[in-house]
């Protein structure tokens, strides 16, 4: 089926973006169904791509293709292909058996993530293009990686706003314990030398922050001698890489006492000294001005915080909680400390991220220095055409 643009509205895919709003389309005497595959036809009816559909979003399109080609599973395969084949070029798998193998957009299959845990997969659809393909998805997948399992995490927000229920369950393999339901325990995962148990069933995304591989490590790198708070520590991957850097102590803070627990099993798991390691369940708002003002102090101090904004809409809601974590965390840093913090909040972009951070030493009445940027590990690549991708962001920061 054909969706004829308004007249001026085809720049953002001449660019390759491949997002069209619904403002963006003329009236439809017929609507495609959801995630049915529709060509993007200019105002005087020039091809410009071939697209998902989706009725209930407010992006109504996401492209597949700027070419005139077929999209079936062969489409698929080549794009599944190409991109197993970026993250081996890396060398991703030499540092870790868990890896992001399809990236949605910036992979060329909007609204698909797959990460791989060992010898299992984890899906999550979050797209009606990719729901309506996702079975073709799992065959492709199992056929290309050679796994044998694939688990599924769609259960995110976002399928609301397409008009998807969430889903989350076996979706291959012959697991008896999932196919029935039970609920599955941990699986390890091993990366730099570390060992980590992962929820996928149940924990965050689709169990593990693959994305702070990297960074991860530099904590780890910088962590000797040092008196580390983990703030929003989830299962404790920078907390075990703190330790395994041989960190003087390790507080590590969640509202979740679930990923407390799991946090202290990893610590435990690479028998790494728990007498130096402390857990504290509570909001980390509130603990850090509790903090300052029992007027306690550390060399190191590590802010990873949910989404604060997804979406551009929410950053003005989201620049003052950052910045109030970050302010409180510079007066709580020693003179030489250092601040590694980060945003994954879509809507906030890494120049307003650098504002914020400025801003919160202005008024903790701190002289700071950004010493490094941080970003997402290579297993999440970033499309030049969609700089959405790049939602992580970080600095490594120097109290003076």
């Amino acid at each position: 089926m054909n969706i004829l643009l308004k007249a001026g509205r085809e720049k953002s895919l001449l660019r390759r973006h491949p997002w069209i709003f619904s403002g963006a389309i003329q009236p439809l005497d017929d609507e495609p169904a959801s995630g049915a595959t529709v060509d993007l036809l200019s105002f005087n009816k020039q091809f410009l791509a071939r697209a998902s559909y989706s009725p209930s979003s407010q992006i109504r399109a996401r492209v597949w293709t700027f070419e005139d080609e077929p999209i079936d599973k062969e489409f698929f395969r080549q794009k599944i292909r190409a991109a197993i084949a970026m993250r081996s070029t890396f060398q991703v798998s030499g540092f870790s058996d868990a890896v992001r193998l399809i990236y949605a957009e910036s992979d060329g299959i909007p609204g698909l993530i797959v990460d791989r845990y060992g010898d299992m997969l984890v899906l999550q659809s979050l797209t009606a293009g990719s729901e309506y393909w996702k079975e073709t998805f799992a065959d492709l997948l199992l056929e290309e990686t050679g796994c044998s399992t694939i688990y599924e995490r769609s259960d995110a927000d976002v399928r609301e706003l397409e008009g998807l229920k969430p889903n989350s369950g076996l979706l291959r393999g012959d697991n008896p314990q999932l196919s029935q339901g039970i609920p599955a325990g941990p699986i390890t995962i091993h990366e730099h030398a570390l060992k980590f148990n992962v929820n996928f069933a149940s924990g965050h995304k689709t169990g593990f922050y693959l994305d702070q591989r990297l960074n991860r490590l530099r904590v780890r790198e910088l962590a000797k001698d040092k008196d580390v708070l983990d703030c929003f520590c989830y299962t404790g991957g920078f907390s075990v890489n703190a330790l395994a850097g041989g960190a003087k102590s390790v507080l590590s803070v969640d509202s979740s006492a679930d990923a407390l627990e799991l946090c202290k099993e990893n610590i435990a798991l690479n028998h790494l000294p728990s007498e130096k390691h402390t857990v504290l369940e509570g909001d980390v708002f509130q603990l850090l001005r509790k903090f300052r003002d029992e007027n306690r102090s550390f060399d190191m101090i590590v802010l990873d915080p949910p989404k604060f904004a997804p979406t551009a809409m929410h950053a003005k809601k989201a620049t003052r909680a950052y910045k109030d974590i970050n302010l409180l965390a510079f007066k709580l840093l020693r003179s030489n400390g250092i601040l590694v913090t980060f945003s994954c909040s879509g809507g906030v972009d890494e120049a307003l991220f650098q504002k914020i951070i400025a801003g919160a030493a202005l008024d903790a009445g701190v002289d700071a220095q950004i010493v490094e940027h941080l970003a997402q590990a290579p297993d999440h690549p970033v499309s030049l055409h969609f700089p959405e991708g790049a939602y992580l962001k970080g600095l490594v920061c120097v109290k003076r």
